[in-house]
């Protein structure tokens, strides 16, 4: 038992005698196999970048795209009073300088694309009728370019019996731009067209 026990130990001393480390071809493969899981990692990690960066991009244009689609007022608001109630309101309105085009024309539905709501401390009318009325153009399409004025009349005969001292609020929301907020008050003496500070 112990010639075989002494022939096993005389073969693993061969054996270890035999070992000398690692040889240059694996450490080539193992520096080869590092790179190659830096370069795959590095890939996911630029196009994720990319991916994030365009989304910002897109969320920046966007967000440029919805305050140029901007409508102001250019001039003063008008009220038409029949009985010391107000019947009609005169919203004279145009884009800025950098503005792009706001389409007032209707749809397929035959409904318009820009929204007049009302509001007052009792009422909330959440669509009033209007018209435009093309001041100063220059082509015969319905979208309020650069340089044009559009007057809009806004029907004001749904609400309650506005009349002096009352205070209200119109919001204009044009489509895929922010809303203009008009807040105003009648004053106590009105004539048939009173203008709305």
């Amino acid at each position: 038992m112990k010639a075989i026990f002494s022939r096993i130990s005389r073969i693993c001393r061969r054996i270890n005698d035999k070992q000398e480390g690692i040889t240059g071809l694996e450490t080539a493969i193992i520096l080869i196999a590092f790179v190659m899981v830096a370069s795959v990692l590095a890939y996911v990690v630029l196009e994720a970048g990319m991916y994030s960066a365009q989304k910002a991009k897109l969320a920046v244009h966007s967000g440029l795209e919805s305050t140029t689609s901007v409508i102001q007022l250019k001039g003063d608001v008008i009220g038409k009073m029949t009985n010391n109630t107000l019947q009609e309101l005169y919203l004279f309105v145009g884009i800025p300088g950098a503005g792009s085009p706001v389409d007032f024309g209707g749809t397929s539905n035959s409904t318009q694309q820009v929204v007049i709501s009302y509001s007052d401390i009792d009422t909330m009318i959440p669509l009033l009728s209007w018209t435009i009325t093309k001041l100063s153009t220059i082509n015969d399409d319905n979208l309020l370019d650069k340089n044009e004025l559009f007057m809009l009349t806004v029907d004001m005969s749904a609400s309650d019996n506005i009349g002096a001292y009352d205070e209200f609020a119109l919001e204009v929301r044009p489509p895929g731009g922010p809303a203009l907020n008009i807040e105003r008050t009648i004053p106590a003496r009105t004539t048939q067209y009173v203008n709305l500070h």
